[in-house]
């Protein structure tokens, strides 16, 4: 699908270009260009574009928070796909908070953001920082909130196993938790994959304020290989 979303991105951007620069429809465009452009793996072409929708919507829709967070959520997995792992933590960080603040430390948004970081902390081999955000705060919650045979659950789980396992300076304890996280989430695998689960929607939207129409949304994640 790379090169039809490619193509369509560029006809996209193609066809709103010559309107002015505080266009709803324009802006969309280019957002969507360049995420075209990164999932087509072109990620320094895809960076300056996502640059620039960011700071887009900041000038003409900065009272939508929705709106910037998707926007910064594409630009950090960019960075995080070029190897910018510092830029992207620093990103990562503050949708984290404001995505908590906004929707709630509970909701499957706030917790898939809080995975992201812990990505980007194993990343950096910050390793007690995302055994604790892992550990102590979004497991609980996205057991409680999402079930414990979720994908984003899962997710938690083998990035907790990371950073115990990673850890040069691991503990005993820290090496009885690795084994038993990787022991859950290999049985919880084998056991999603033999039951049928209901289906879930693959992409959300989030509503731009004022005019009452949705922008898609490339849904908030960045999964085991973009870390």
């Amino acid at each position: 699908h790379g090169a039809v979303q490619l193509a369509l991105g560029w006809a996209c951007w193609k066809t709103y270009l010559g309107r002015p620069e505080a266009d709803e429809h324009r802006c969309i465009s280019i957002g969507l260009l360049g995420d075209a452009l990164r999932f087509s793996q072109q990620h320094e072409e895809a960076l300056p574009v996502l640059e620039a929708n960011l700071a887009l919507n900041r000038r003409y829709w900065s009272h939508d928070e929705g709106v910037i967070l998707n926007a910064q959520t594409n630009l950090a997995a960019c960075l995080a796909d070029l190897g910018r792992h510092d830029e992207a933590l620093v990103l990562k960080r503050e949708i984290y908070a404001k995505m908590v603040a906004w929707k709630g430390v509970s909701h499957e948004d706030s917790i898939l953001c809080g995975s992201n970081l812990v990505a980007s902390m194993l990343s950096l081999k910050l390793w007690d920082e995302a055994k604790s955000l892992g550990r102590d705060h979004l497991l609980p919650v996205a057991r409680q909130s999402l079930g414990a045979d979720h994908d984003e659950t899962l997710k938690i789980n083998h990035r907790l196993a990371a950073a115990l396992g990673n850890n040069p300076e691991r503990t005993r304890e820290d090496l009885r938790l690795n084994q038993h996280q990787s022991v859950l989430t290999r049985r919880l695998i084998s056991t999603q994959a033999t039951t049928c689960s209901k289906p879930r929607p693959s992409c959300r939207t989030w509503s731009r304020g004022g005019g009452g129409s949705s922008v898609p949304r490339t849904q908030l994640q960045s999964t085991l290989n973009d870390s």
